[in-house]
């Protein structure tokens, strides 16, 4: 059987109710099997922990993304929430290793399918919201996405906003865009920064963010806006 206290270590989190990660952890090709098994399968966790996930995940969106409009923010969510992105998380803290599955389930590489892991990782943030609360479930979503949160934001920042509004500037104008810091706001632990950038010696756009980098991101989209407004109407 799988070993629960195992995977709390992996999940960094310490359940009061181990049957709740127990459950979470049950496909339903093993309740076909097993029907006397008390716990029952996971897609009722999985229901409440895919409400749970898009809840942290916009969220933290919102907050660290000040000046993103609405449909900005929606389709960062979607990214950041996509199945085939939940299951590659899941295969990297090896759930499908902990996984409760019938026989037949597991001999056709149930372990490894995309869909069953996505659940399954739904279902465990679900047990970790309902045992220990919200903010130990952000805690351990916040860590679980690190890696692609980072390659998310990196990737807006380096080529879709600032790289683009230099090579437009530069055609334009011949110069490049200067980042100012307006103000810097906030505990040392949650700073928010405010910059403008400035073309050809004018303001064309001001941003805020979790740090000057996410900032000036954000600034150069509301420029390169800005430039496309005035170069259309």
């Amino acid at each position: 059987m799988p070993d629960i206290a195992e995977f709390q270590e992996i999940l960094g989190v310490s359940f009061n109710e181990p049957a709740l990660l127990e459950q979470a952890l049950v496909h339903s090709s093993y309740i076909n099997e097993n029907p006397a098994y008390a716990l029952g399968h996971n897609e009722r966790l999985e229901f409440l922990g895919d409400a749970v996930l898009n809840l942290i995940v916009a969220d933290k969106l919102y907050r660290e993304f000040p000046d993103l409009s609405e449909g900005r923010l929606t389709r960062l969510r979607a990214v950041l929430v996509r199945g085939d992105n939940l299951a590659q998380i899941a295969r990297f803290i090896k759930l499908g290793d902990f996984l409760y599955m019938g026989k037949g389930e597991d001999s056709s590489g149930g372990r490894n399918k995309a869909p069953n892991l996505a659940g399954a990782l739904e279902a465990v943030i679900a047990a970790v919201y309902l045992d220990l609360g919200m903010t130990v479930a952000a805690e351990m979503v916040a860590g679980l996405l690190t890696d692609e949160w980072q390659k998310l934001t990196s990737r807006d920042a380096d080529i879709d906003y600032k790289s683009k509004l230099q090579e437009f500037t530069q055609a334009k104008y011949q110069s490049t865009p200067v980042y100012r810091l307006i103000s810097e706001t906030g505990p040392d632990h949650d700073k928010i920064f405010r910059v403008e950038v400035i073309v050809d010696k004018k303001a064309l756009g001001t941003a805020a963010g979790k740090s000057k980098k996410l900032a000036e991101t954000e600034a150069a989209r509301l420029a390169l806006q800005q430039l496309s407004n005035d170069f259309t109407e």
